[in-house]
């Protein structure tokens, strides 16, 4: 679906949503740079990402705040109307207040602008490989937070899953990536990938990005 790695060959295309026009132009230089990048299109405002959501683009790089409007907002409307779409928000608020905001709203990734331009592509392209993208320090605060939070009996829809697979789950539903979570859980990547199989079947869940994003939604209704 994303860059180079489609069927027809074609660059990813992105809109960018911010409302400082200096933003938007210098983001806009930096991923035409790349061969398999394109901005198709330039927002200011929730209302003009909407409009040029029209054009199709494979991701949207949002930033939190945006005059008037709630990036968050945004990122919500946007991963309920095309759930499909790649969400990378980019912001100058500290990630340890805001990420996990972000997540849980439907972003695939939270980076904070004071961030080097080599970090901007690695998190596009983190996020394009079907993977959650945050600082490692984000990942270390999350880690953190999955041993101190009391352990919940899996109810409802999940009831029928093992301890292990909700704990994967748990762990999906934080950002981990699949080799992250067999080195925390020190289980081979297969062991893993064999869990999350179960996980997809149990649920009846059909593909890993339905799996993630049925994590991050159980997450955030604990």
């Amino acid at each position: 679906m994303h860059g180079k790695s489609n069927s027809s060959g074609r660059a990813t295309q992105i809109l960018i949503v911010d409302d400082h026009p200096i933003i938007r132009e210098g983001m806009t230089l930096l991923l035409n740079l790349q061969e398999d990048l394109h901005v198709c299109g330039a927002a200011g405002s929730a209302e003009e990402a909407l409009v040029a959501m029209e054009r199709h683009p494979d991701m949207a790089i949002v930033d939190i705040s945006l005059q008037s409007d709630s990036g968050l907002e945004l990122v919500r409307t946007l991963r309920h109307r095309y759930p499909d779409l790649a969400i990378l928000v980019l912001s100058m608020h500290d990630e340890s207040l805001f990420a996990e905001r972000a997540l849980r709203s439907g972003a695939n990734g939270y980076l904070m602008k004071l961030e080097a331009t080599e970090h901007v592509l690695s998190a596009i392209r983190e996020i394009l490989a079907g993977n959650i993208y945050l600082s490692a320090t984000m990942h270390e605060k999350l880690a953190r937070a999955l041993l101190t939070v009391p352990r919940k009996k899996p109810e409802g829809r999940i009831a029928g899953l093992s301890e292990r697979e909700f704990e994967v789950l748990h762990l999906i539903g934080l950002g981990f990536s699949t080799r992250e979570i067999a080195e925390k859980l020190n289980r081979s990547v297969k062991t893993i990938e064999a869990h999350q199989a179960n996980i997809k079947e149990k649920l009846n869940i059909r593909s890993g990005k339905e799996l993630m994003r049925f994590a991050i939604q159980w997450m955030e209704s604990q």
